[in-house]
Parts: structure tokens; C-alpha cells; sequence
């Protein structure tokens, strides 16, 4: 049997209140809709060696993020360079049906533990000097996961930089319903809070600690008439003169 709500029924043929309905009512969907993406996707393994995870150079210190999947055997979607970068080859030849490319958040996300956490967090190529890392990036968290990396041989448009997954995530299918759809996790088998917990314990010490305890200086010495000097360290011992009329 339906529910109603006579509350809701009530504010509804208020023509001030509407508003206020359609708001409650969109937020209810938007604090919903995380919890249906986690029950109603599923994820399959692929073959790690058919897929490259690419760093392009888009100017200045920024990069963009994409995923290339060999389809079929040949021609070759890409091809590593002797200098280490990376040809995306695919350019050269109408590669439907033979290579895939996933570009942006329509064509990847995060998966934990079984779970979509796109809704809480973002893939972001960050470069330190010549290293380049994919960082997980949740905003309402303080310690970035760290997906892949790479030693940057050289910064060049025309070629891309290959990220190598760290030690756990994989590469895997998007499912639903039994088909499989043009989308790839970055994939981890260990819960969002565990992965957290081990960047933090991976991270080195603050600055705060790094910089040491703060040290009150020792007070300046003191001299005194037969030139010698007393340092501020202890009780101080006075000299006596005697009064002489």
C-alpha cells in the first residue's frame, strides 16, 4: 500500500511553501543518489596489460588524466618511446574497435572495497619537481591517497608520461546489470579509511616537527667588577663589600 503524507500535502497547496518542498525534495535525491551507486554498479578485473594509465601535459605545471584499453592486437594504440614517454599512436588511424579511451570522470572514477566513492573524491595528477603522482583528493580529508606514479623524463605536449599503479589498486570493469559499460575503476580491495590511514602513516613528519621543540634562550651573562662572568644558569651567588667610612 502507498503512503501519503498529509503534512506534505497540506504545504504543497501553499503556494509560498512549493519552494520549500522542491527543495526538500531534491535534497533527499541528491543524499540518496551515492547510496544507489554503490549497490547498483559492480566491477570486473581486466587484463592490467591492455590498459595504460597516461599523464598529459595541458601547460604550465597542470596534467590530465586518461586511460587507454587495447581492444584488439593490432595496429598498436600506443607505443613507448626510447626517452620513455609515450606515442598515442591511435591518433594515426581510425581506431573504433580497437582502442578505447577514457578521458575524464565519465570514463573513470574511484572504487574501494567494493564500493563507488566518486561522489566524495576526485583523481588529480599533481608534479613535485620530476615526480608525478595520482592523488585520490577528498576535500572534506586532509591526507591524499596516492593511486600511481612516475619519474617525469621530460615535460612535452605532444607525448604523454606513464603513471604505474601503486602496490594494490588495478584497473577494473564497470557492470551493471550483467553488461559492461564503457567506464574503468581505479580499483582497490581495501576500504576508503584503511587506504587513509596508511597514506597518513606514510607521510613524513610536519613542519612543526621538523622544526623542534622551541628553546627559551639562555639570559645574557652577567659581569661583574674583577671582570669575571656569572651565566644565568642556577641561583647567583652575590659579592659582599663592605662598607668602609
Amino acid at each position: 500500500m502507498s503512503r501519503t503524507y498529509p503534512e506534505l500535502l497540506m504545504a504543497w497547496r501553499k503556494p509560498g511553501n512549493r519552494l520549500l518542498v522542491l527543495g526538500l525534495g531534491f535534497f533527499t535525491l541528491l543524499t540518496t543518489l551515492p547510496a544507489i551507486s554503490k549497490t547498483i554498479f559492480n566491477s570486473q578485473p581486466l587484463n592490467q596489460e591492455r590498459l595504460v594509465v597516461l599523464a598529459q601535459a595541458v601547460g604550465g605545471n597542470r596534467w590530465k588524466l586518461l586511460v587507454l584499453e587495447q581492444i584488439k592486437p593490432l595496429p598498436l594504440c600506443w607505443e613507448t618511446r626510447p626517452d620513455g614517454l609515450v606515442n598515442p599512436t591511435l591518433n594515426n588511424f581510425n581506431f573504433a574497435g580497437i582502442c578505447n579511451r577514457y578521458l575524464d570522470s565519465n570514463g573513470y572514477s574511484l572504487r574501494s572495497s567494493g564500493e563507488d566513492v566518486a561522489h566524495s573524491f576526485r583523481l588529480r595528477i599533481k608534479q613535485s619537481r620530476d615526480h608525478l603522482e595520482l592523488k585520490a583528493l577528498d576535500p572534506a580529508r586532509s591526507v591524499p591517497i596516492t593511486v600511481a606514479s612516475a619519474i617525469l623524463p621530460q615535460r612535452n605536449r605532444d607525448a604523454f608520461v606513464k603513471l604505474n599503479l601503486e602496490p594494490g589498486w588495478k584497473l577494473e570493469r564497470r557492470i551493471y546489470q550483467g553488461r559492461k559499460l564503457s567506464h574503468v575503476y581505479f580499483a582497490h580491495p581495501d576500504p576508503v579509511n584503511l587506504l587513509i590511514a596508511k597514506a597518513s602513516a606514510h607521510q613524513g613528519p610536519s613542519v612543526f616537527n621538523q622544526l623542534g621543540a622551541s628553546k627559551a634562550p639562555l639570559p645574557p651573562p652577567i659581569s661583574i667588577a674583577n671582570n669575571s662572568v656569572i651565566y644565568g644558569k642556577g641561583p647567583i651567588r652575590l659579592v659582599v663589600i663592605p662598607y668602609r667610612p
